[in-house]
């Protein structure tokens, strides 16, 4: 198993920047595809972005594309999501998660293939 821990959330303006952090321990993670999703209150939780375990390809859910950025450090074991120009409806608990199948080729947008997930960490735009 992977533990994932959260970190960097918090409140922010809107068009205003967050940098998420995602720490991982148990195994390393440099074969595996990662993801952040985020739930907003009395919502589904949802697809934000996911990056493959090379690095090299990545997939956002459209209402993030040119906002958020995801990427990989493998030598630390960790997994950012840099946002900018929030947005009150970017208010949610967003969360990371890794898929364990090793060099897998597609990028899932769903959370099924998604084996093990952090806690969470809190963003919430003001407007």
């Amino acid at each position: 198993q992977v533990q994932l821990v959260e970190s960097g959330g918090g409140l922010v303006q809107v068009g205003g920047s967050l940098r998420l952090s995602c720490a991982a321990s148990g195994r390393t993670i440099n074969y595996y595809n990662m993801a952040w999703f985020r739930q907003a209150p009395g919502k589904e939780r949802e697809f934000v972005a996911a990056i493959a375990w090379g690095g090299g390809r990545t997939t956002y859910a459209d209402p993030m594309k040119g906002r958020f950025t995801i990427s990989r450090d493998n030598a630390r074991n960790a997994v950012y999501l840099q946002m900018n120009s929030l947005r009150p409806e970017d208010t949610a608990v967003y969360y990371c998660a890794v898929d364990l199948r090793t060099r897998w080729v597609s990028i899932a947008r769903n959370e099924a293939p998604y084996d093990c997930w952090g806690q969470g960490t809190q963003v919430t735009v003001s407007s």
